[in-house]
């Protein structure tokens, strides 16, 4: 059995071969010579690429390392919601979302409702959902969510949804499967956006669906087919190159939120603050039995005393970019309510923490907020 560090390094490469690259660059092809009447694994680039196959099973080792899992790559975190969405949900169905869940899931929700499938919502935090789950067919958990940090118990949920009757996906894109495993903790579905931490340098879109069973794996890769949601094998490629870096990105960043979460909880402008790590937030201890010991993400959230003060903020900032997504190397910050979807006051702070040394990121948020409270 080998650590993390270790596991992300190596998943999903091919075994070594004399004069050959570690990892074989990115295959470009449409189509592949069928001679015959045999059908071999790459038939037509809408189906399969050898790139996507590697990166597949680079994720599925980090998602499941002690069992076998299918992993299936999509052009987006969004296209691989909507392939277990709509792969498994029909007319009559229900499923239950997060109310504070990723803001594209309202624009999804109205899709699934024009289709007849009932979308009942409820809170992460205090497994709220729990109380919405009698007849549904599936339970879509996020967690810590996206934007406001709440935890709930996954395998918790797991269990009292199989016993319902219900499939459990989880959006596993903020912990990162190096942070939390929701297969090995009872969901059916991990799921999550690869644009994010897990590729790390804000240079690739992509989403993946990984799953233990075979069946929803075919089911969840035919809609991939379907609607062509399907990864170019240049960003699957830079995904698969980008791994190997995974642990100590995830470590740095860690360890970074945490040190910039407790300078700012000394902040008297500072409310609302949430890191999972900080020993302070209201789900720090699920947080700890559930996800892995320092790796509680690289995202902290906060508001401030209202727009004009966050934007004074986000503007004197020099080490942090103004954007929005979060996992990367480089930190960032965005006033989250400048997109309308997420109900967060106007000063809401979603705060992605890069791997610079923590001391140079702290004077610079420190800084700005002095140069904030002045203005």
């Amino acid at each position: 059995m080998t650590g993390d560090g270790t596991r992300v390094v190596r998943a999903g490469l091919p075994e070594p071969e004399a004069y050959e690259p570690a990892l074989p660059g990115p295959v470009f092809a449409a189509h592949y010579h069928l001679p015959g009447d045999a059908v071999g694994p790459y038939t037509y680039g809408r189906d399969a690429n050898p790139t996507w196959t590697r990166l597949e099973q680079a994720i599925g080792e980090l998602e499941s390392p002690d069992i076998p899992a299918h992993t299936v790559a999509f052009a987006s975190g969004m296209a691989a919601i909507s392939a277990v969405l709509f792969s498994q949900l029909r007319t009559g169905d229900a499923v239950v979302f997060p109310s504070d869940g990723y803001q594209l899931l309202s624009a999804v929700r109205t899709r699934l409702e024009s289709y007849g499938i009932e979308v009942r919502t409820a809170p992460t935090a205090r497994d709220a959902q729990l109380d919405a789950l009698d007849g549904a067919r599936l339970l879509w958990i996020e967690t810590p969510s996206n934007p406001g940090l709440d935890v709930c118990d996954i395998q918790r949920l797991s269990d009292e949804a199989h016993r319902r009757g219900a499939l459990v996906a989880v959006d596993n894109t903020l912990a990162t499967p190096l942070g939390q495993r929701p297969l090995g903790l009872g969901a059916d579905f991990s799921v999550a956006s690869g644009t994010k931490a897990l590729t790390g340098h804000g240079d690739v879109l992509l989403g993946y669906v990984s799953t233990r069973d075979a069946a929803p794996a075919d089911a969840v890769r035919l809609w991939r087919k379907t609607v062509g949601a399907i990864p170019g094998p240049m960003e699957s490629w830079l995904a698969h190159r980008s791994l190997a870096t995974l642990a100590l990105r995830v470590r740095q960043q860690s360890q970074n939120a945490l040190a910039l979460a407790a300078a700012l909880a000394d902040r008297p402008e500072v409310t609302g603050l949430r890191h999972p790590g900080l020993p302070t937030d209201p789900s720090h201890s699920l947080a700890v039995r559930q996800m892995h010991p320092g790796r509680f993400g690289s995202v902290v959230s906060f508001v401030l005393p209202d727009k004009a003060y966050a934007e004074r903020f986000l503007a004197a900032l020099t080490l942090v970019d103004d954007a929005t997504s979060f996992g990367g190397v480089r930190s960032s910050a965005e006033r989250r309510a400048r997109w309308g979807g997420d109900a967060v006051p106007e000063g809401f702070i979603r705060f992605s923490v890069g791997v610079e040394e923590a001391e140079d990121l702290i004077a610079d948020v420190t800084r700005a907020l002095d140069a904030a409270t002045q203005s």
